[in-house]
């Protein structure tokens, strides 16, 4: 259907406007605020240019209020100048654009105040947010939450070289696996990246790519210009031609200008008659701007290519532009990071009709009323609701979960115990926990939890091998009621679908609890799609297990050794390794409502477990235990008056550091035993205190590590020790200025058993014997027997 003269003449007048905002408010980042550092501030006017159009066309006549977009990293500047003609951003924050409390460089849920709906700035990852996404909404809507609230389309806007990520390939898997339904992915095809110019013939592997994907696929290439102009007598020739020019002859050629079309196309044309009559009816403006008006850059076919959409299959827009359209360096190899110079500014500012001092003003520059543009603004889809971003009540969680204890059992084991008997009862928190695994399912214990729940299909999909009476331990039946989602093995997915559930809350208003399992050292394979998870604010509980050199036999290929760092660098993510199911527990209870805090109070968990089988204590779990136990550390044995030694432990070493106070207790009466349950949460806490001392001069604000510390005398040596780099608990003694020798693994493990290695590396309870008589002066201890 095509689109109105008015709302057309409106809609263009508007994207001239969000380019020249979003070239302004670069330009005045890098040539008009004072610097003072002299640092590079930057910007990327080229690729902003590109989707100006794009962009207006989605914001001010298609989007609605439930649909959800990321935007292109290096576009921010254009999604900030659309939310300030929205009013949704204010003119201070694109002034200070790239700087402290400014707009952000790249969108951002949390940083920015106007409507970011995801996070992007790690290519490609918030492409794949979108389509996990969509499986959210559909998970939300299966389980009967969605109510009256309309579907919403998860739109990404990709520029092409944002497409060699390999996590979107990661992703359009999963999509295709699990039915994928309103999502766009509009690529921005300027045929550029940093350092090159995209290989010819790119669109046709995309192409069949998304279709054998199950995707739609709407390829944008001829503006409205260039379909009339192939109307013309000579057109089809003209179009062969613009078909036929290499990617990097057509960018270069829109640099050089209408000139350079011209002699390129007689000169390899040549004298056709009619064609050549049809480039000789225009003057070398007329001509530059007929070659340049690509599909992604005509108002009237963006806008019609969406519209023509009814349906909610995937769909993947293949929008044909030109990386700096408009400006003085359009088409140029080296734009990408390019800058207008003062003098190009103050030309194209001439050009566009914006007198000096008047920038920022909404509608300058433009012909259009300014009361009718404000009323167009207003009447846009995008803005019949005024809150966006939603929020869902807290879920209740009990004051401690239940689990059959028994005299030994490994953190692994427990986690599925404790998962199992949640999902026994039919609460709230068992309704809205949803697990999912990249392929570990089972060899991370959520089996019994999937036994109850099931698996999460929008159709119903039975177990064949129970059908067939196959005898099995576990039933993998597919519902739209089942709680967990099957995923392939990479761990890129799993990260970016627990973002997109630890988000629902904001973006569906329904919260899920979203829990996460896989291998330890498996972390590292989707760290950059953790980290932004965590950046967004996203809320979920991960539990990695096995870990450590304890996952012996199968050697160091599986065995995580820098995993409690991580947990401890991670922004937004509480980490903790428990070496006693009651505490793990305690831990998941605590980590239920920490979930659901608001802003910083908040955040993700972070579960690293083992599957050594330990002895389990028989205690009572008090209120003071359970705080301490959350706020990473409390007394096994309490050091006596005259402690001149403290053996702390995180995790399944705890056995080891047991007997080893054990033996030494025989020479020594004060030893304590200090149990570390979150290295991450102790420090933070320390750090945090020391921060507000040095704030409110002095004050006192004691720390949970200083006041376990208090008690012992500053000549008490410490021996920490660890299944894991060893500077995750060597911090210790900077607490009080203690002496302190910190025992872990620095170097890949092997095979072996765990005796053999904990020897090898030195993690054992002579190592931690041997530490402390180096450590203090103390009588020998008797060494543990060794078997032959």
């Amino acid at each position: 259907m095509a689109i109105e003269p008015a709302r057309l003449e409106m809609l263009s007048a508007l994207a001239r406007k969000v380019l020249w905002l979003s070239s302004w408010t670069i330009h005045h980042a890098n040539h008009v605020r004072s610097n003072a550092d002299g640092l590079k501030v930057g910007g990327h006017q080229a690729s902003s240019a590109s989707l100006a159009t794009i962009m207006s066309a989605l914001y001010f006549s298609v989007l609605r209020p439930q649909d959800r977009v990321a935007v292109k990293p290096h576009a921010s500047p254009v999604f900030h100048a659309i939310q300030y003609l929205f009013g949704r951003q204010s003119r201070d924050k694109l002034e200070n654009f790239r700087g402290f409390k400014g707009a952000q460089s790249y969108p951002s849920r949390t940083k920015d105040t106007d409507d970011v709906d995801f996070s992007t700035g790690s290519v490609g990852l918030g492409v794949a947010q979108t389509l996990f996404s969509s499986l959210v909404q559909d998970y939300v809507k299966a389980h009967g939450w969605m109510k009256d609230r309309p579907e919403g389309r998860m739109i990404a806007l990709v520029g092409d070289a944002e497409m060699d990520e390999g996590n979107i390939f990661e992703a359009l898997l999963e999509g295709w696996k699990h039915g994928l339904r309103n999502t766009w992915w509009v690529v921005d095809y300027n045929r550029q990246s940093l350092d090159a110019v995209v290989r010819e013939g790119l669109w046709e592997k995309f192409e069949v790519m998304f279709r054998n994907f199950g995707w739609d696929v709407m390829i944008v290439k001829y503006g409205r210009l260039m379909q009339a102009a192939f109307a013309e007598p000579g057109g089809d020739a003209l179009r062969r031609w613009i078909d036929s020019c290499p990617n990097a002859m057509y960018a270069a050629l829109c640099f050089q200008g209408g000139a350079s079309f011209r002699k390129h196309l007689e000169d390899e044309i040549g004298d056709e008659g009619p064609v050549s009559q049809l480039i000789k009816r225009r003057s070398d403006d007329e001509l530059l701007e007929l070659m340049s008006n690509l599909g992604g850059h005509d108002m009237a076919s963006m806008v019609e290519a969406f519209e023509s959409i009814d349906h909610d299959r995937p769909v993947c827009f293949i929008a044909y532009t030109i990386k700096g359209i408009g400006l003085p360096f359009q088409g140029h190899k080296d734009n990408h990071a390019g800058l207008m110079t003062i003098a190009q500014m103050e030309k194209w500012r001439s050009a566009q009709n914006i007198r000096p001092g008047h920038e920022w003003d909404k509608f300058e520059g433009l012909v259009e009323e300014p009361a009718a543009l404000e009323g167009f603004l207003a009447d846009a889809p995008f803005n019949r609701e005024a809150r966006r971003r939603l929020s869902a009540p807290v879920i209740d969680v009990p004051e401690r979960l239940v689990f059959s204890p028994a005299a030994q059992m490994a953190t692994q084991q427990g986690f599925g115990l404790l998962l199992n008997e949640i999902a026994r009862g039919e609460t709230e928190l068992a309704s809205r926990i949803v697990t999912a695994s990249p392929d570990v399912t089972v060899s991370t214990n959520l089996g019994a939890w999937v036994n109850r729940r099931g698996l999460f299909a929008r159709a119903e999909k039975a177990d064949l091998f129970r059908s067939e009476k196959i005898p099995s331990t576990f039933n993998w039946d597919f519902s739209p009621k089942g709680q967990h989602i099957e995923l392939g093995i990479a761990e890129m997915n799993l990260f970016i679908l627990m973002s997109a559930l630890g988000l629902s809350h904001q973006i569906n208003g329904e919260r899920l609890l979203p829990i996460g399992t896989l291998y330890d050292p498996f972390i590292a394979r989707g760290l950059d799609a953790l980290n932004y998870a965590c950046y967004q604010e996203a809320r979920f509980m991960l539990a990695a297990t096995p870990s450590g050199i304890t996952l012996a036999p199968e050697g160091g290929a599986h065995q995580s050794i820098g995993t409690p760092l991580i947990g401890m660098a991670q922004d937004g993510l509480a980490s903790f390794e428990p070496a006693f199911v009651d505490e793990l527990a305690v831990i998941m209870a605590w980590g239920f409502l920490h979930m659901q805090r608001e802003d910083d109070d908040g955040g993700s968990v972070y579960l690293r477990l083992s599957t050594r089988t330990i002895e389990q204590p028989q205690r009572m779990m008090t209120p003071d235990l359970q705080k301490a136990i959350t706020e990473g550390a409390y007394w096994l044995r309490k050091p006596g008056p005259n402690c001149d030694l403290v053996i702390a432990y995180a995790g399944a070493v705890a056995p080891e550091a047991i007997e080893a106070v054990g033996l030494i207790g025989e020479s020594r009466r004060d030893v304590g035993l200090l149990a570390v349950t979150s290295a991450d949460r102790l420090h933070a806490g320390w750090t945090a205190a020391r921060k507000l001392r040095r704030e409110r001069h002095g004050l006192p604000h004691v720390s949970h590590i200083d006041k376990l510390l208090a008690p012992l005398p500053r000549d008490c040596g410490i021996v920490t020790v660890i299944d894991g780099h060893p500077a995750a608990l060597g911090w210790l003694g900077s607490v009080r200025g203690q002496r302190l020798e910190a025992l872990g693994v620095q170097n890949f493990g092997q095979t072996g058993s765990i005796d053999e290695l904990y020897r090898h590396y030195g993690i054992d309870a002579n190592a931690i014997i041997d530490a402390a008589e180096n450590l203090t002066a103390g009588a020998p201890v008797r060494h543990r027997k060794m078997a032959v």
